[in-house]
């Protein structure tokens, strides 16, 4: 009787907490709506007839319903060897990061490493000072880096951020007393990291995967300064010249039979629709990830 009187208590709420709630509900929905409203006009306008695009009269559904913007971007071949370029540099590039920093942060976790804490200031001096965009281009260019594969994934192998994150959470969330087991059984450093600290660190390796495939997918800047080849160039720099310059470099099988002005037309549902190709890989995977991401980054960053 008593137990079920303090349940109740419990899960009463007063006026102001209904209130506080009824106003953080309505606060949520808001940015809710104003942060898919870009991404469903986007994805509504790829669909629509341009001249419906130009006048104003797309909102949220498509309007003048039609695919022509689509056949244009997977017919062009700049758009296929950017997306084949893009997806390359992404598994590579997470694949080389997420080992990296794995090790790295391991290795910096063990308070038996000599001079772990002279070497996580000077990784974490770097998140602060960096020699530059001329001294890093030069130092690429004597690395004879520039112009290939690797210039896109080596460069920026470990972010200090994300290596001290994993760190905090291999110091924080995994047990010492398991470690120190594995050792007692013979284990070896690299067999307890195989072994018994990867298989309870899943959170924060996904954690991991999501902020390196990101940063890979979306990565443009580099491949400006870096590469001069147009068949090394990612996704991400043929959707800037389509939304910024207007140009799609092959659209065999798009432009045919089409005057001028139907083509600058078409640009218009053009921009949507590439936006759409190079985004949805992310917009699917991001989901099954989702309950993965809170926790990993959490654990990792709360405590120092």
């Amino acid at each position: 009787m008593v137990m079920h009187a303090a349940k109740s208590r419990k899960i009463r709420r007063t006026t102001e907490d209904k209130v506080f709630s009824l106003c953080v509900y309505a606060l949520g929905t808001v940015f809710m709506l104003l942060a898919a409203y870009p991404i469903l006009y986007v994805l509504a306008a790829s669909f629509s007839d341009p001249e419906m695009i130009v006048s104003g009269q797309v909102f949220l559904l498509p309007k003048g319903l039609q695919l022509r913007a689509y056949e244009a971007v997977f017919k062009s071949e700049d758009v296929l060897i950017g997306y084949r370029n893009t997806v390359l540099y992404s598994i590579t590039g997470t694949v080389i990061n997420v080992v990296l920093t794995t090790v790295g942060a391991y290795a910096l976790s063990r308070p038996d490493l000599s001079g772990r804490n002279v070497l996580t200031f000077l990784i974490s001096f770097t998140m602060f000072f960096s020699g530059g965009m001329i001294p890093t281009y030069i130092t690429i260019r004597n690395l004879h880096l520039l112009d290939t594969f690797w210039v896109m994934v080596l460069p920026g192998a470990v972010s200090a951020t994300n290596l001290i994150i994993m760190r905090n959470f291999f110091q924080h969330s995994v047990s010492q007393e398991i470690i120190e087991a594995a050792w007692v059984d013979g284990c070896s450093n690299a067999g307890t990291l195989w072994r018994v600290v990867l298989p309870v660190s899943g959170s924060i390796v996904a954690v991991m995967v999501i902020f390196y495939f990101v940063g890979h997918w979306n990565a443009y800047f580099d491949a400006m300064i870096y590469l001069s080849d147009k068949n090394r160039y990612p996704l991400q720099v043929f959707l800037r010249e389509i939304l910024i310059q207007n140009q799609l470099g092959d659209m065999s099988g798009g432009a045919e039979a089409v005057g001028q002005s139907e083509m600058t037309l078409l640009y218009e549902s053009l921009k949507y629709a590439v936006i759409v190709v190079a985004t949805l890989p992310i917009l699917l995977v991001y989901p099954f990830m989702q309950r993965y991401f809170v926790k990993g980054i959490m654990m990792g960053s709360v405590k120092g």
